[in-house]
Formats: structure tokens, sequence, C-alpha cells
């Protein structure tokens, strides 16, 4: 018999991971188990050891805590200062940045557990996946992005002030854009518009803005666009038109003639200046929008001639999105800001100088000036550096120093939204089966000859201590009994006996694919666009069990049926992501979920999300910070898209669609009144409940169970209940009561 004899249950190696900024100690293993010496179940003609004796898996003495988790997930990066960790393990959240007291810091789980609970429970019962929204944060966001630019003017003994808009391209939830104008009232803070619906939406809400704040019109524009724009500035809405086309002068001039109302004009300038990431697709010379400066010029000469000049007032310029230093933004600002100064010395009566967007987020915590994803600078240091920028320019042409304005759309709302979603299920890779040395000769004395002459020299390099022909070897093996399979020479057992030899030769050497795959209920597409459409990258990380050692590396599978519905790349370069092991039986036999969170989110994604494979949007609930006994109250829970809902998006009719299934169960059950009414019952229910998993036991999630069904009107559907029951899509207005009492109603 030979010397190397092992068993097969120790083949899994586990990886230990040192450096790259993982705390000391951190592991991955595929078993709890410290594996001490390592080596491979072979038939009788292997001799030798496969491994030398001193390859002894490091053992794992760090005792875990949450701050290793705060570093592993870079949280104490991209975190500060809304997002920590807390002694629990959990995710909490800083309503009002570093000034958040320590009994006003939110416990994301709690805040997680109180709208997904069972309304039986004490819950709102909302599906996953889920969005929360704090718009304590968004309030600190704006207010941070004007006391920086205050803080510049007043130390720059700037001549004028700071005065931004928000693009509602960035988010147009309602209430996200009117929490906005309501926090920036002060500081007449507007909106920026780039279509007709998001012009009548700024509109509206501006009526309840500060009188001076900007409602700057951007993106192409046809008669009725600059029609509206006109009109609202009789509504005493201050409105700026920015001629994006050339052309559009011509429909200004005119309408503003036929209306009888005199525009105040603004001229989009086309920059040489750019940054080279993706996102400065979007500027220099060859940018989609924005004039040249001849056009500029010819623009100037028809204002002139039609006595309108005094009208151009602002400049608007866009660098890029995601400025990644504050070198190249001071470089571009300078040229608008000379840009500017010419037009005034043309004539123009020119106030407002729009530096558009570009204010970027950190997303890995990285201050990198070099990455798509960082950016190399402060908020302070960002306000500082445009006016002083302007301010420099300025004063060499002698020019007044106008209003700044900025666009700042994804610095303002990114970090209010969190993103949480449950990991359902887990893959892993499979586990070599354990086999006897006369099970293993068995299976080589049962292989072709050429196989059998692969397993040999499998052996042989065993012996040799040449690791790599090894593998060659195993892999060679693996492809020539693939083909024999194919070809009917050989049975599916054979094929398993083969392939669990090769992954043990894997595993053994410590080249197996040790990452598991997560299933997620979430759609990438619908929840997380940018990462399939750009890459962009988002950190993804549990919002709790911090306080334990993850246990597995895994990547993240949504729902839906495409191969590109996977999360396979995380910030900090890596491929896989820290996670926990998950139980047996996954969350939908009951237990705790498991939860993980998208932060810096709230821009883009939820307007870009799609319905691939009909997957809708997500719950949606708005946490405000509260000085009651769980720091916060749910103030509003809206149930996400129905199946019905995202039917009806695709011009489908789920009513007709609902009866025409009810009348084929009348004649496939024959008249049966109780059968049709159980599966009627169950459709309705179907129509009704968002697409995505439901966790807990099949009795209370599946509509078509006997006893789920004994009440048509209790279903809260359109199609089957009266017209006092509530309906999903709703949305719940929530107030915090007293203890556990959290009382809605319908909206």
């Amino acid at each position: 018999m030979p010397a190397c004899i092992i068993d097969a249950s120790a083949a899994a190696t586990p990886t230990v991971v040192s450096g790259g900024g993982c705390p000391p100690g951190f592991a991955f293993s595929n078993n709890n188990d410290i594996v001490e010496h390592l080596s491979l179940p072979l038939p009788d003609f292997f001799s030798g050891e496969l491994f030398p004796t001193n390859t002894t898996a490091t053992a794992m003495t760090t005792e875990w805590s949450p701050s290793h988790s705060s570093e592993l997930y870079r949280i104490d990066k991209w975190g500060p200062p809304y997002f920590s960790v807390n002694g629990s393990g959990n995710i909490t959240v800083n309503p009002f940045g570093d000034a958040t007291l320590p009994h006003q810091e939110i416990d994301l789980l709690k805040v997680v557990k109180k709208v997904s609970d069972e309304k039986s429970n004490g819950g709102l019962g909302l599906q996953f996946p889920l969005i929360v929204r704090f718009p304590d944060v968004l309030k600190h966001r704006l207010e941070s992005l004007q006391c920086a630019f205050d803080f510049a003017v007043k130390s720059n003994g700037y001549g004028s002030h700071y005065q931004g808009v928000y693009p509602v391209k960035c988010n147009q939830d309602r209430f996200v854009v009117e929490d906005i104008v309501k926090f920036g009232s002060g500081f007449r803070f507007g909106l920026e518009a780039g279509s007709k619906p998001e012009l009548l939406l700024a509109m509206s809400c501006l009526c309840k803005g500060h009188p001076d704040a900007f409602l700057v019109c951007n993106g192409f524009k046809d008669a009725e666009y600059i029609s509206l724009a006109i009109i609202a500035r009789k509504l005493a809405i201050n409105t700026v038109i920015v001629l994006e086309q050339e052309e559009e002068v011509d429909l200004v001039i005119e309408l503003s003639r036929v209306l009888g109302i005199r525009p105040v004009i603004g001229v989009r300038a086309k920059l040489r200046t750019k940054h080279s990431g993706h996102f400065g697709s979007t500027s220099g010379e060859k940018g989609k929008f924005g004039l040249t400066t001849v056009q500029i010029l010819r623009v100037v000469r028809k204002l002139d001639a039609v006595g309108m000049l005094d009208c151009l007032q602002l400049l608007h310029f866009h660098i890029g999105s995601q400025i990644p230093s504050t070198t190249l933004l001071t470089d571009g600002v300078a040229e608008g800001a000379q840009v500017y100064c010419e037009l005034a010395r043309l004539g123009a009566c020119m106030r407002v100088i729009d530096i558009g967007g570009g204010l970027g987020i950190d997303y890995d915590g990285s201050k990198s000036t070099e990455s798509d994803i960082s950016v190399g600078y402060t908020l302070e240091e960002y306000a500082s550096s445009v006016v002083r920028a302007v301010q420099v320019v300025c004063d060499r042409k002698g020019t007044n120093h106008p209003v700044i304005c900025s666009e700042s759309g994804r610095a303002i709302v990114s970090h209010h939204s969190i993103l949480v979603f449950e990991a359902v299920s887990s893959t892993a890779a499979a586990a070599p089966p354990a086999m006897s040395p006369s099970e293993l000769n068995y299976l080589v004395e049962g292989l072709p000859e050429e196989a059998r002459g692969d397993v040999r020299s499998i052996s042989a390099s065993v012996t040799n201590g040449d690791y790599d022909a090894c593998l060659l070897y195993a892999d060679q093996l693996k492809q020539r009994c693939i083909e024999q399979f194919k070809d009917g020479c050989l049975g599916m057992e054979q094929l398993a006996a083969v392939d669990g030899l090769c992954e043990m030769v894997s595993s053994a050497l410590g080249v197996s694919d040790s990452v598991s795959t997560f299933h997620v209920n979430l759609s990438v597409f619908t929840s997380i666009p940018d990462f399939w459409g750009i890459g962009q990258l988002f950190p993804v990380t549990p919002i709790h069990k911090l306080d334990q050692r993850p246990g597995v590396r895994g990547i993240l599978s949504d729902l839906t049926c495409d191969s590109d519905g996977k999360i396979d790349k995380f910030i900090g370069g890596e491929s896989s992501l820290p996670l926990h092991e998950l139980r047996e039986s996954g969350n939908f036999g009951g237990g705790d979920g498991y939860y993980l969170g998208m932060f810096l989110g709230g821009a883009y994604e939820e307007a870009l999300g799609g319905v691939h494979n009909l997957f809708g949007g997500p719950s949606v609930v708005r946490v405000m910070q509260s000085d009651g006994p769980h720091s916060f109250a749910v103030t509003r829970a809206v149930p996400g898209p129905s199946c019905g809902d995202v039917l009806r998006v695709m011009q489908h009719e789920p009513e007709l669609m609902f009866q025409t299934l009810k009348h084929r169960a009348e004649e496939c059950l024959h008249n049966n009144e109780d059968d049709t009414a159980t599966l009627a019952n169950g459709l309705a229910r179907s129509f009704n409940n968002m697409p995505y998993l439901v966790a807990g036991p099949i009795a209370s999630s599946c509509g078509f169970i006997n006893g789920n069904n004994n009440n048509v009107n209790g279903y809260h559907h359109p199609y089957f209940c009266g017209a006092e029951d509530s309906c999903n899509g709703n949305a719940v207005e929530v107030a915090n009561g007293e203890d556990e009492q959290w009382p809605y109603v319908c909206a």
C-alpha cells in the first residue's frame, strides 16, 4: 500500500488572508476545523506526501469585534460621518453627521425589523427589497454644502454669495424634492429641470420655496418647454432658460414676444477642460450639450439685435460628474469664469455663474484623485477651490463677482438612501466526496486506458512534488472524461467520481474555487442599474452580525433570469465579499434573515431602474430621528409595485387577465365553487403581491393554501376586494406611538 493515503474530508484548505486591509488573523475556511495536515486519497500506486509537513494553517487567535468589520468592509473609510458600526454589530445611521449624539443614533437593523415584521407582531409587513430614506441626513448634506460655500465666501472676501440648485433627475421622488425645497428655503436653494415633466414638478414645488430660488431649465427644448419656463416667471418663479442648442434662442425670442414676458436667459458653454474618466465624456468640445465660442457669439449678436442682450444673465458649464481633484476643478472653473467675464464685456447683464455638477462622492473611502469612484477633496476644499478660481479671474478682468450656483445632486442625495435586501440562500462549491482507497481504485479501474494514464500522471506529479503538472493532468483527466461522457462511453456515476477526484486535487493544492454564491431577493437591473450599465461600484455590506467573523467569501446573484444579474465586483478591487454563513434551511424555513445594504445609492439608481423580468421597484420607508424609545419614527411607508402594477407598465391589463384565469378555473374545476374560490383568491393575491420572494412558512406565504383564502375581501386586491379595503401600492403614514404601538392609516 502507498505511503500517501489521506482522508478526503480534510481536503478543504483554509485560505488565510493577510494584508490587503484585512484585520489580523482574518481567514476563510470551507469548514470550521483547523487543518494541520492535508493529503489526498489516492490509489495504491500513489506514494509520497502531497505537502511538506510545515504547511500548517494559521490559527485564528484574534477575537472578532465590530471594529474589525468596520475595517474589513471599509465602513470607517466611506461611512463617516453618517454610518458606523455599533457595539451590537449593527450598522448605525448618524442623522446629523458628526453632531449626532449617542442617543440619536439609529440602529438600521431595528428599522428594518420594524417595517418588515408582520403586522401581528407590531411591524408594518413591508416586503423586501426595501429603500430606507433618512430626511435628516438629506437636510444635513444640504446644510453642509451651503455652510462650506458660505465659509469660502467669507474667508476669501468674495463679493457675492452661493445659491445652489438640486438637479431633480438625480432622484425625482416627490418627498425627496419637497424636502430639499423645504430644507433649502432659508438659503434660497432651488431646482434644476431637464425635461417638461421635471419642469412642471419643479414649478409646483418651488411655489413653496424661497421666491429668489433659481429654477434652472436645462436640456433640449421645444416651444412647449420654453413656453412653460417663460410662464413660470409670470408665476413669480425665478426661472432661467439655459440655451443648450443655438436654435433655441430663436424660440425664446419669438415666444417671449408672443407671451409678452421678458425671460432670463443663460447659455451653456462647451469648455475645453475635461477629465479623462468615464464621467468626463459629458464635457469638453465634443460634449453632448452646450455651445462653442462661435455659437455663443452668434447668440449674443441675435439677442443684441432684438434688444434682449440684458436678458442674458447666466453662464452655465459642466466639467463632468464625479470630478476627482481640485486641480481639475480649478482649471475648469477658471476657464468658465473667463467666458463669463467676456460675456460681461460684450454687454450682457451677467449675474450668475453656474458651475454645473461634478461634486463627487467617495464611494470606496480611498480619497483617490485617479478613480471614477472616489474624490481627493472635502466639501470645504471643493467650495474654496470654486470661490477662489472665480474670484481670481474676475478680479483680473475687473468684473463684479457673480452669484455662484452649482447643480450638486449626487453629493446631496446619495447618502440619505439605503437599499436593504435579503440573502435568501447560498450555494457553496461542492466539497470533494470522501472515498476509501478501494473505492478510488475501483473508480480508476473502470476508466478507459487514456484516463487511467492521466491518473498515473497525477500520482507521479504528486510523488515528484510537481503540483503545477498535477493540476494540469487533473484538468486533462476531467476534460477527457467529459468528452467520453458525451460520446456515451462513460456513465454519470463515473463522471461524478472523476469530478470529485479533480476537486480533491484542487482543494488539496489550495486552488479550488471557495467563493460561494449568495442568492439575494433583488433585481440588479431595477435597483442597482449603474452597476450593470457602467460598472459603478457602491459599498455593500451586511447591516448586522458585524460583531461576528465572516466565514465565507461570496458573490451576490439576483432573482432575474439573466447571467448579468449578479454583483461580483466590490469596492477595494475585490471580486467577492466577506459574508456570514446562512442557516442550512436558508431564510424560507423561518428564523432570522440575513440582511445586506447597498449604501450611497440615493442618486440616479431609482430613476434609472427598469422592470427587467417584471421585477418592480422596492418598498420605500421614510425614517426620522425621534427622541422616543427607539430613536426613530417611520413617518411614511410605501409598498413596492405589485405584479399587477408592473404588468400594467408593459400595457397588460391585470383585471382582464384575472377574469380570464378565473373563467378558466370555473371550466376546469367543473363549477366546484369551493375549489374555484380558493384558486381565484390565490390568483388575486398573486396579482396583488410584489414580484419578489416571500420568506416564511408555506402556509402563510402561499395564497393557494385553503386556510389562506376563506375571506375573499381580505386580500387587499382591486380585482377582488371592496371599496372599503386598502390596496397594495397605497402609501401608509406611520406615527411612532408609545411602547410598541405603531398605528398607521391609509393615505
